[in-house]
């Protein structure tokens, strides 16, 4: 049975609107993050300046039993080889608004404990807390896995 869910991701301590080089990073202006939508990476919800105190994205999905588990799927989902998956993608904003994306942190589907996500199953709603920033305050790339990102089911946003 397939049944509606809404994934809900909170973060915190975003690094700013501009980062400086560093020996892995270029260093970047005017940064923003959003949640990437599948298979289109210049399409991206809820935008978010790099320097808000906060940032916060609802997505809608859907959740079906699966062989493995629990298969979660919708607009915002990503599914390759190794997973399903969430993408907040890292960019710059420039003077005329277009987006150019630099980096992306990876929310893997399979780093959430089974009774979380069935839990979640069961309450409709899937809540992620995550810090945005890396140990040298860039912004956070890579797959992200616990404990820096905590999964939960929770009943609402």
């Amino acid at each position: 049975m397939v049944v509606p869910m809404q994934i809900h991701i909170h973060a915190s301590a975003l690094p700013g609107r501009a980062c400086g080089p560093d020996t892995d990073f270029p260093g970047f202006d005017n940064i923003h993050v959003g949640v990437q939508r599948k298979d289109r990476p210049g399409e991206l919800l809820g935008l978010c300046p790099g320097d808000a105190p906060s940032a916060t994205w609802t997505l809608d999905c859907v959740a079906a039993p699966a062989q493995e588990g629990v298969e979660v799927s919708g607009p915002y989902v990503q599914n390759r080889l190794g997973g399903r998956f969430v993408y907040l993608s890292w960019g710059t904003v420039d003077g005329s608004g277009v987006f150019s994306m630099f980096r992306r942190a990876k929310l893997m589907f399979g780093d959430i404990g089974p009774g979380v996500l069935e839990a979640a199953v069961r309450t409709g709603h899937l809540t992620a807390r995550l810090p945005l920033s890396d140990a040298k305050g860039q912004p956070l790339c890579g797959r992200v896995r616990p404990p820096v990102i905590e999964w939960a089911a929770t009943d609402g946003a």
